[in-house]
């Protein structure tokens, strides 16, 4: 089956020098110590409160040179929290311009188109909202913790040692539970209201439509067999 690509705007953020590794390494959610020349790994950078400044990928280009790569209009925030934080690490935090494509269910590449069908905008979205991929400014912003979008699971490290946001992290993974979380939902109808309702009461919000699917936040109590109102339309968690 010939490989689905889409071209996606992207900012780049170097962070190079003798301390960047450790650095990053105390600064985002996951561990960027593990990795090596040429590998990635998704990550968050957090508040204090573990609310989501950026989502970022982090590309090792060599022992003390990373590239974070995220969404277009976070480059210069994540720039400077880095820069606000740095104090006295040997580390060089710039901007960088680069060229992204993302195979669809595979990796993303620099500067270099990879083969296969280019596919739009609407039809990424789509693919997207059918996987389950949150996305910064619909999914995730920083009223979200990193749990309820499950982000979690693909761009936190329980095992490595502190950064911003960790510590409501690990205890939420650990003791707690999340009041609400991202799901699929499969449409019936036109949605009339961004509003989820179940009986009368509002348990969630639509926060992403592609056709008869959509993504959207819906308390952990709603059983999965139920049957949601989103205006005129029916939703069901697929």
């Amino acid at each position: 089956m010939t490989p689905q690509v889409v071209r996606r705007p992207r900012s780049y953020v170097r962070v190079a020098g003798p301390d960047a590794e450790d650095y990053l390494q105390r600064m985002v959610s996951n561990d960027v110590s593990a990795l090596e020349k040429g590998a990635r790994c998704e990550a968050l950078l957090l508040t204090a409160k573990a609310r989501v400044i950026a989502p970022l990928v982090v590309l090792r280009r060599g022992a003390d040179d990373f590239l974070l790569l995220t969404e277009p209009e976070l480059g210069e925030r994540v720039r400077a929290e880095l820069t606000r934080f740095r104090f006295a690490a040997k580390a060089e935090i710039e901007p960088e311009q680069h060229e992204s494509w993302l195979v669809l269910g595979g990796d993303e590449l620099l500067d270099e188109r990879p083969a296969g069908e280019e596919i739009d905008e609407e039809q990424f979205d789509r693919w997207r909202v059918e996987a389950g991929i949150p996305r910064w400014g619909r999914e995730i912003d920083e009223s979200i913790l990193p749990a309820e979008a499950g982000l979690t699971e693909t761009h936190v490290s329980f095992t490595k040692g502190c950064y911003p946001g960790q510590e409501p992290i690990a205890r939420l993974h650990h003791r707690g539970k999340v009041n609400r979380r991202l799901r699929v939902l499969e449409l019936e109808g036109e949605p009339t209201s961004e509003e989820l309702v179940l009986d009368g009461k509002v348990v969630g919000r639509i926060t992403s439509r592609a056709g008869d699917r959509a993504l959207g936040y819906v308390r952990a109590e709603v059983p999965e067999d139920a049957e949601l109102v989103a205006g005129a339309a029916r939703a069901r968690l697929h």
